[in-house]
């Protein structure tokens, strides 16, 4: 029997949990009994904790499966505009307690778990997170369907289902190693395959000329898999789809080319053609050029438009099926999450012109209408340029658009610029130094009708200098999207104490309108608030030091100050700097070990690019700095630093909610916009940033004063890069910097292999891009104000509230308003879906009320 609930339990009856009713936890201690029997086939005797978790998710999952149903039939019955999502990557996490906060079932769910003996975390722990991404722009992929769902858009989410997503990080004496990420091993609950959708997709081949126009023939053909996965939207019965293509071989391939009998040897060549969809390339912001990726693209994007135009032509219209396209543009809008859809745009127009046999003016008009593209970075080596000859062999009749495509495009610059030949080859979608490339960044702007960076800041470097041709020309095309993270994950799930806290502070409306958080201002002075926001942080904080001394083995210090620097290793975003600031305060401590010192946990953790050698080596170097630090007696409890392994979504559930002080340290002008940053701004930590990305924004909407901003701004970067930046000026006038950098040459943090760190030192000092000695000195004072801080408890949690209070613009709702009504001319909706077990006339009346 459940243990009789404390007035506290008793409120969260009535919270943003949902409700808990006799009858629903009856019905899920039910459900979860009918799915162990016959979907698992096991008894309690000989059930494991992952046959619960199915168990679990398969009893949750029977609870959107008729809102998803009722769903794709309200848009059936309302026709409306479709929004689709194309991204390679889609970094959804675990699914099943986000979908219990979005059905209101997490409290019953809870309680029917309690009453069968089992205990809810360890089952949840159980579930693979869906690492089908890099970092932030997967990321935003999942929180942006989240939000679509609850807005209620008739959205969808395309990609590709891999076999093997972000490979799982180990630390093996300091490096990073990489293991695979078999996450389907146990297979997946939230997924139903749908083979009747199968489609084929062609590769190589050749063009014809034919009377009826070009032909492209003797191709490969490997068919494409539909895996959906169901999208609920917040506490509103709308269900959306992501759907993800896995590829197959066809049952003759490469069968008819062997007449010599060796059978076997061709059924074991299918995994030719099943390769397209086994593996995630594990690069963030790094273009590689392999003709698997190109594949990769090629094949999400030829089954999706096939899934369109199939949607398209079949929609409900007096129940006649569509024959023109004249209305494609007012019922699909396709936005392309960065370049890597790109050839969805030469794709959507063979179709038109060579099988639905459109004149080009009109097909390539409808086109743009149709498309849009964001742009995520303006780091040269990030931008996708793919060599013609790889096109011609792979995407004969693609390559030949591209160049008609290109003509239409510079015969448009020649006749506004005439004689300007050097803006001819700035805006050619083809480049020739170096071979000839494919712009792919090009071919998108050229293609679509809106171009947006992620922050305002990236938005204007988009338009002023990377595209600043393109822009000139139809400068209405360019526009600024700052990103937003999804409330319902990124507080409600991962901080539950501070999302019921808030609610009961300005109610529970918040969840699905985050700018009510303003009302928290009113607050600020409060003193039973600020005690309670204080403890919420302490608790998530001590929780989470359990979990570090059960996995690290190295004690926690709970009341220091947790520093959290946790993104992908990049040089650019300068956990190097932050490693630097480490090594200045273990020296502090030796200096002086009797001086005042505020006691922190260091924990930097992310992912390196395998093939990234740097990257790596800076993984290393923190790990033996950490060795160091943490076994040194004389620093004692004064200073950690852990290297957090692994790090993933479901870490950074964990470890966001128990950050005291947030590191948002890339160069000025570097990372578009960052979503990391907001995650910890809206779970009440601080920022210490540079004004880059949305740091910017956050600043504007908090004021600068209750951030810590330090180092170059975008300008002081730029004015350093044409005067020339000198590393070893800053090395000998900064006594701090020359000792610690000293440190790492002579080998003090690798005593075995004193030179281990050449390398980086090299870098640091001879071609380091992004300038970690200029800002150095600022770093360093910046954060002795966050010390003198975090010494006054009560001043610091009050700017938190400050922090918390501001960050509503950074929902992706907000962002997601934004899309809707400025790129693909829809309107978001707070209508509710007539649950399943009303009639199909509420629907249809429900249908009605929209028209209206």
């Amino acid at each position: 029997m459940a243990a009789p609930l404390t007035d506290q339990e008793k409120r969260k009856q009535i919270s943003i949990r949902g409700i808990v009713g006799v009858e629903n936890v009856a019905e899920l201690k039910k459900g979860f009994n009918r799915h162990l029997h016959f979907t698992l086939v096991k008894d309690r005797n000989v059930a494991t904790p992952r046959d619960y978790y199915f168990a679990l998710a398969h009893t949750v999952r029977d609870h959107l499966v008729g809102r998803w149903i009722r769903t794709q039939q309200f848009y059936y019955e309302t026709d409306p505009k479709r929004v689709y999502y194309l991204s390679l990557e889609f970094y959804m996490g675990r699914t099943l307690q986000n979908t219990m906060i979005n059905l209101g079932l997490q409290n019953a769910c809870d309680e029917a778990i309690y009453q069968l003996g089992l205990d809810m975390e360890d089952l949840e722990e159980m579930e693979e997170d869906a690492g089908l991404g890099n970092g932030g722009l997967g990321r935003l992929a999942a929180c942006f369907l989240d939000s679509m769902a609850t807005l209620g858009l008739a959205a969808y989410g395309y990609g590709i289902r891999y076999e093997y997503g972000i490979f799982n990080q180990k630390i093996k004496d300091g490096w990073q190693v990489e293991e695979a990420d078999d996450w389907l091993r146990h297979g997946n609950p939230w997924e139903k395959a749908r083979p009747e959708f199968m489609l084929p997709v062609h590769f190589y081949g050749k063009v014809q000329e034919s009377k009826e126009g070009p032909k492209w023939v003797d191709t490969q053909v490997v068919l494409a898999m539909p895996y959906d996965t169901p999208i609920p939207g917040y506490m509103n019965n709308t269900v959306n789809t992501m759907r993800l293509w896995s590829a197959r071989a066809p049952n003759d391939f490469n069968l008819k080319d062997f007449n010599v009998g060796d059978y076997i040897q061709a059924v074991l060549d299918r995994n030719l053609a099943e390769n397209i969809s086994r593996v995630l390339y594990p690069n963030d912001n790094f273009f590689e050029g392999k003709e698997l990726r190109l594949k990769q693209e090629y094949f999400v994007v030829a089954a999706t438009l096939q899934d369109i135009i199939r949607r398209f032509k079949t929609a409900k219209r007096g129940s006649a099926s569509r024959v023109s396209f004249e209305s494609f543009p007012e019922k699909v809008a396709i936005q392309l999450n960065d370049t890597h859809p790109a050839m969805a745009i030469p794709e959507l127009m063979r179709v038109f012109v060579d099988i639905e046999k459109l004149d080009w003016d009109t097909a390539w008009a409808i086109t743009k209408r149709t498309f849009a593209y964001t742009n995520h970075t303006v780091l040269p080596e990030a931008l996708e340029r793919w060599p013609v000859e790889l096109l011609e062999t792979l995407l004969p009749r693609h390559l030949q658009i591209i160049y008609r495509i290109n003509q239409v495009h510079l015969d448009e610059i020649a006749s506004l610029f005439p004689g300007d030949m050097d803006r001819l080859r700035r805006m050619s979608l083809i480049e020739e130094d170096g071979g000839k490339r494919v712009n792919m960044a090009h071919l998108c702007i050229v293609g679509s009708h809106a171009v947006n960076g992620v922050a305002e800041i990236h938005s204007n470097i988009v338009k002023t200098e990377v595209f600043r041709d393109f822009s000139e020309i139809e400068p209405d095309k360019f526009q600024n999207k700052t990103n937003g993270i999804t409330p319902r994950r990124w507080l409600l799930l991962c901080n539950p104490g501070l999302a019921e806290l808030i609610a009961e502070a300005i109610g529970e409306e918040y969840v699905k309108d985050l700018s009510q958080l303003q009302k928290l201002n009113e607050l600020v002075d409060d003193d039973v608030f600020i005690r309670d926001v204080s403890k919420i942080k302490q608790d998530n904080k001590v929780k989470f030091a359990q979990y570090l001394e059960n996995k690290y083995k190295v004690k926690i210090n709970p009341s220091s100050m947790f520093d959290v620097h946790v993104k992908r290793i990049h040089e650019y975003k300068r956990q190097l700097l932050n490693c630097l600031h480490v090594i200045t305060m273990y020296n502090r401590i030796k200096r002086n070990p009797n001086a005042v010192f505020v006691p922190r946990t260091v924990i930097i953790g992310g992912k390196a690019a395998p093939g990234y050698h740097m990257a790596k080596m800076i993984i290393r170097l923190i790990t033996a700095v950490g060795e160091v630090v943490n076994s040194d007696p004389v620093v004692g409890n004064k200073l950690k630093v852990i290297y957090l392994e692994n790090y993933r979504v479901s870490l950074a559930e964990k470890v966001i909610p128990a950050t005291d002080l947030s590191q948002q340290i890339s160069t000025a002008g570097t990372e578009a916009s960052g979503t990391g940053n907001m995650k910890f701004m809206l779970n009440g930590a601080l920022t210490i940033g540079t004004m880059d990305g949305a740091n910017v924004e956050m600043a504007e909407e908090a004021g600068e004063e209750n951030l810590f901003i330090f180092g170059m701004r975008v300008g002081d970067v730029a004015a350093m890069d044409v005067k020339g930046y000198d590393a070893m000026s800053y090395y000998k006038n900064i006594p701090e910097l020359k000792l610690a950098i000293d440190m790492i040459k002579s080998g003090y943090f690798s005593p075995k292999h004193p030179d281990l760190f050449n390398d980086i030192t090299n870098m640091l000092f001879n071609h380091d891009r992004f300038k970690v000695f200029a800002d150095y000195e600022e770093y360093i004072k910046s954060q002795e104000k966050v010390n003198l801080l975090y010494q006054n408890p009560k001043e610091w949690t009050k700017m938190v509230i400050k922090n918390i209070a501001a960050s509503g613009k950074f929902s992706s709702d907000r962002t997601i308003t934004d899309y809707a009504k400025e790129v693909w001319g829809v309107e978001p909706t707070d209508l509710k879906i007539p649950p399943p077990n009303e009639p199909r006339e509420a629907l249809q009346e429900t249908a009605k009320a929209l028209k209206k």
